[in-house]
């Protein structure tokens, strides 16, 4: 739109143009209906000089601006230490990490001061901020979160990069199921899965498999956990994808396509080594298998684990999972929703607003 309103105010001709840049004349038919984009730095500024336009109008940050440079210098590593963070369980940590990246890029980004690079880091820097609240946030609050993973998911569609738009469209979806858009879930995860890198299919699979579950889909959940199993077996474990991670996603699932039997016999065999998982995947397993004791009948494990449960959600700022507790005792385990509302009463006032 740039080009043809250039054009247009200058009254030069596509071929006019596209002999001085030493382009095709169709080429700059298709660059001007949006079916072909300049993404290289030197050709922008080469025809941002040629339009006497300053280059941040196509995109390019001035290089002697070492402030805006050291913010992308930087900007990976806060990310970087954001995702250790809360795999380290400390979500809200991240979140403060997190928020001043994202309104320096942002505030950029509306003033027309941004390129290729800060826009990715924009979209790696929400998706990673969503993903945090999406820990720390109490249900009736995590549409906020679904809107953050929808901002980066928003920038990843604009930017020639698989690896973002993976990223996007996974956590966006697992924010959707967590709200109860279970399809609109679905249909984003399963678009991940199809194009993950093979290092990223793994922590695709896992939030896919649950939506599944929760939609009733027996036949494509146990195949998406024997994926999931088989990347398990094939890759190193992470704290975020492992075989401790896995069972819990077999758990739940089993329980909720009433596969009952099965589900307490996993519930009650060994439980694959935790060193190393991440505290929230401790957590949400204990909340899990209190579940299977409940169905089950046996309210006094049910109580025991649903107890411990809050105590550790309520130390790693889960507000959800005392939420999950309260729920599978409700009706029947007083003493769970007495001490789950207590809970979140205290967390409540730390929590960050929506």
């Amino acid at each position: 739109m740039i080009i043809k309103a250039y054009r247009r105010t200058a009254q030069v001709t596509q071929s006019t143009l596209a002999a001085a840049l030493g382009y095709d004349t169709t080429y700059i038919s298709m660059l001007e209906n949006g079916r072909r984009a300049i993404t290289d730095v030197p050709t922008l500024r080469r025809l941002a000089h040629y339009m006497g336009l300053p280059p941040h109008v196509l995109g390019v940050t001035d290089p002697t601006d070492a402030d805006f440079i050291s913010m992308i210098k930087f900007g990976e590593s806060t990310i970087r230490l954001a995702s250790i963070a809360r795999e380290s369980g400390h979500s809200a940590e991240a979140i403060n990490e997190l928020w001043p990246l994202v309104w320096r890029l942002e505030a950029r980004l509306l003033e027309g001061h941004a390129d290729h690079a800060a826009a990715r880091l924009l979209g790696q820097a929400r998706a990673m901020l969503g993903v945090a609240l999406g820990d720390v946030l109490p249900e009736e609050s995590l549409a906020s979160a679904a809107r953050w993973t929808g901002r980066a998911l928003l920038i990843a569609h604009r930017l020639d990069d698989v690896a973002l738009l993976t990223r996007a469209l996974r956590v966006h979806g697992n924010e959707l199921r967590k709200i109860g858009k279970k399809p609109a879930a679905a249909a984003h995860l399963q678009r991940a899965r199809d194009i993950a890198p093979a290092s990223e299919r793994g922590a695709v699979l896992i939030p896919l498999a649950r939506t599944l579950a929760e939609l009733g889909n027996v036949e494509y959940f146990d195949t998406t956990i024997t994926d999931l199993q088989r990347f398990v077996d094939s890759h190193h474990g992470t704290p975020l994808v492992n075989a401790f991670v896995v069972r819990e996603v077999r758990l739940r699932g089993l329980l909720a396509t009433g596969r009952l039997q099965d589900a307490t016999r996993l519930a009650e065999a060994d439980t694959p080594d935790a060193a190393g998982v991440a505290p929230q995947w401790q957590t949400i397993e204990r909340v899990t298998v209190a579940e299977v004791f409940r169905a089950t009948g046996d309210k006094a494990a049910a109580s025991h684990v649903l107890l411990q449960s809050i105590a550790t959600a309520e130390s790693t700022r889960l507000p959800h999972q005392i939420q999950r507790a309260m729920r599978a005792a409700r009706g029947a385990l007083p003493e769970v929703e007495e001490a789950g509302a207590a809970a979140l009463q205290r967390l409540y006032l730390t929590l960050p607003a929506a």
